[in-house]
Order: structure tokens, then sequence, then C-alpha cells
């Protein structure tokens, strides 16, 4: 990522970068400046020629530096690559830059300084020395976050000083690069799922199944098509060469629901429920996506990421793999919504068969909990995962029957075919992972309808 050119002036006019040298006048230049004005008053009083012609001289040096660092036209080019440029947070990131000087005259003494934002720590300065002419030098320093979000770098700036140290002058250039702090996310248990097809992969069905030569699709040969795959019986019947089908993989669907109402979580900081929601969201969309899953993200709001294709879904790896960087990129900064229902997501989910259902509640009321059981009904397996919130009280007292009505609207969850699990403080999201594998056997093994969930079948 570059942020280059020559660095822009201070002011338009030679006038205005006059004034900018002269309030750029180091401790040494004041103190020369005064010291020869004092002289030369000295020496009008007393009448002394000699000493006249000193604080001339004194006064004199600092404002012949400060003409010539005006008038000096270096050209300067800055370049910034961040690496890399998108971090979990927690995550350290390097920050390279490059100043290369691209005139035909050597530079005095440089002082490099980048702006960062203060939660990323201290702002670096270097010190680089005479750089000749087509010469360059190289620094970097190191930035990190444990806040997620999206922190602009930028502009450098280069302080320019005189051989002498008597001004020192800055000039910016105007380009900036973004490092973006995705939520942290952790690896998760493989648990196979609903839907899957068993000896093919993960995530993937067959779209044609060929049990036998009744069922055989033939179309007819091309150039390159292997002979094994010639079908006779269907080339006796049309008079042509036939060839069988290959079966097309079908990517599964698994839709990542957050809960992003302010209403229904408490508390803040790193640490908070609503942080813990967004960093499972992460784990869950980067474990769904490595299973082979088109995966897209949806909020409370009725916000989907990707918002392009069939319904929001990525289609081919590549498009995954650009997915993925817009979904973290989306819940790095992804903050609370004014919304006070879960009506818009449900809208959404409406639309047909959506697949694997995933989603990070927060506290719910009934009427909600009423909502999320109509999500269910569209989509082939649901897992929730609810942070309550009188678990996430942070040191408040809960109200009283707080406890009782959330194991209340887990017990409805269920009912209605979630797999409801329960979130608490200090636990990681692959521990529920299991327990959701766990709970979706036993729902299995019992036989019931009503339990079946998006994990089933075990481990794999």
């Amino acid at each position: 990522m570059a942020a280059g050119g020559p660095p822009a002036r201070d002011d338009g006019d030679d006038r205005g970068a006059l004034r900018a040298a002269l309030s750029g006048l180091t401790t040494r230049g004041r103190s020369f400046l005064a010291a020869g004005v004092a002289a030369a008053v000295c020496a009008y009083v007393l009448g002394q020629g000699d000493l006249l012609r000193v604080g001339l001289l004194l006064a004199v040096l600092p404002l012949v530096c400060v003409v010539v660092l005006v008038r000096t036209r270096y050209r300067v080019a800055g370049t910034r690559r961040l690496s890399p440029s998108r971090v979990p947070a927690g995550t350290e990131a390097r920050v390279h830059l490059r100043m290369e000087n691209v005139s035909r005259i050597p530079t005095g003494l440089l002082m490099l300084q980048d702006r960062v934002p203060y939660v990323l720590g201290p702002r670096p300065r270097f010190v680089l020395d005479r750089v000749e002419a087509g010469g360059h030098r190289e620094v970097s320093y190191r930035v990190r976050s444990d806040l997620r979000g999206r922190y602009p770098l930028g502009p450098l700036q280069l302080r320019l000083s005189d051989p002498f140290g008597m001004c020192e002058l800055t000039r910016s250039f105007s380009a900036y690069d973004t490092l973006v702090v995705i939520p942290r996310t952790e690896p998760l248990p493989p648990v196979r799922l609903a839907g899957e097809a068993p000896g093919y992969g993960e995530g993937r069905q067959r779209s044609l199944a060929l049990a036998g030569d009744d069922d055989v699709i033939p179309r007819g040969y091309r150039h390159g098509d292997d002979l094994r795959r010639v079908h006779w019986r269907s080339t006796a019947r049309y008079g042509e060469l036939m060839v069988r089908r290959e079966e097309q993989p079908q990517r599964s669907r698994c839709t990542v629901l957050l809960d992003t109402r302010r209403i229904a979580y408490r508390g803040a900081g790193p640490d908070s429920a609503f942080e813990w929601a967004v960093s499972g969201a992460a784990s869950a969309l980067v474990h769904m996506l490595e299973r082979g899953f088109a995966v897209r993200l949806l909020t409370d709001d009725g916000t989907t990421v990707p918002g392009e294709g069939a319904g929001g879904f990525a289609g081919s790896t590549q498009e995954s793999a650009d997915s993925a960087g817009l979904m973290m990129d989306t819940l790095a900064v992804v903050g609370h919504s004014d919304g006070s229902g879960l009506s818009r997501a449900y809208d959404v989910l409406r639309g047909g068969n959506e697949g694997l259902l995933i989603a990070f509640f927060g506290d719910l009321d009934e009427e909600q909990v009423a909502v999320a059981a109509r999500m269910r009904q569209r989509s082939g397996g649901a897992v929730a995962f609810v942070l309550a919130g009188a678990a996430w009280a942070q040191g408040d007292d809960p109200a009283p029957g707080a406890e009782s009505a959330s194991e209340e609207r887990l017990r409805l969850l269920r009912e209605s075919g979630w797999t409801a699990v329960p979130v608490t403080p200090g636990t990681g999201l692959a521990e529920y992972w299991r327990q959701a594998g766990h709970q979706g056997v036993t729902a299995e093994s019992v036989g019931g309808t009503g339990g079946t969930t998006g994990f089933s079948g075990g481990w794999s």
C-alpha cells in the first residue's frame, strides 16, 4: 500500500512558507538571533564597531538558514506498506516506510514521523541521516490494537533541518492507509453437519444421482471427453456418441445471524457480551467457509454480507475468498443497532430454504423468541448461542426471576427445533460448539423431529 509523491508545502506562496519557517526556528536559532540583536544594541550604545559586526553575524546566520531551507527544493517520495493490512485484534502488524530522494541534491538531516491513532501505540519517530541523490532509507515500526475497527495511518510527515540546526520545517504527504483490525477467531472442532453427503467432502451435495443406467442423463460427446465415460446404450439409441454427465458439486449454504440490538446486551469493552458474539460470529464464518459451505452474514436489521449473487451467497472459490474478507471487514466495524426486534432478519430468511442457520442472540424476550421460532421453520438446521443478560450482568444484580425466564426461553427455542446453547462469560466458542454437537446427537438418538438440529451424525 503506497502513500507517495513529493510532500506538499505548508502554504501556497513563498511568503507563507517564510512565515512558517520563521516559526520553526529551533532553540539554537532563537538564541543566536536574540544574542545578535542584543550585541547589536550594545554595540550601538557603547559605540563598538567590532561588537556590531559580531552581533550582525549572529542575527543574520539563523535568518540565512531560514531562507536557504525555504528555497531548497527537496523532492522526496514516500511509500508505506502494511504487513498485513488486516489483522485480528491483539495481533501485531508491521508498517514499512521507504523514503527516496528523487532530486539531484542530497538532503540534510530528516526526522520522519507517522501519525497513528493512540489505540495503536505511540507515534513513531525516526531520524534519517543525509540521503544522497537517488538514494533511499527504509524503516519500520509495529502497531497493535486490542479493539477491532478501521484505523487510518498517516499522513506521513518530514521534518527538515539546516546543517547548523537553526531551523526546522515540517512537510506532510497527503496519502493515508487503513489498518483493519478484525475480531479474534478461534478454531472450532469438526462436527458433521446435517445435509452433508458422506464420503464426498465437507458441506457439499451431489446434484446428479447416478444410481443406475436408467438414471443416467447423457449428453453429446465433446472433443477431449474421456472415452471411458461413453454410454453405449444411449449411443445406440440416439445414433451418435453420448457420454455420461459429470456429477456437479453443489455447495451447501449456511447463514450466520448476528444480533446487534443495543437493548439485547449489557456492558461494554473487549470482554463484553457483544464483543463475544462478534468474535463468535467471525469464528463460525471462518469455520464454515473452511468446510466448503457457501456462507453469508446476516444482522438483525436485515443487512446481508455479501449482498451479491443468489441470495447473497458466494458461489465460486474466489468469490468465497473475497466474501470472507468482506464479511470480516464488516465485523471489524459492526456496532449496536437501535432496533428492538428480529423481524427484518426473519423477512430475509423466509424467502426460501437457507440451509444451516447459526445465530448469536443477545437477551430475548417472549416476542423475539416467537420470531426466532419462525426462523427455524425456514432453515435445514438451526443452532443458537444465547448470551442471556442475567449471565453477563458484570457486577449488576440481575432482576428477580431473570435466570428462570432465560431457561424458559431456551426451552421454547429447543421445542421449536433450535439447538439452543446458553453462553456464560469466560468460556470460548469451541466448548459451546461441542455442546451443540452433542445436543444434536442426543436429539436424533431420541428420535424426535422437533429437536432436530443442524448438527448430526457425530464427529468427523
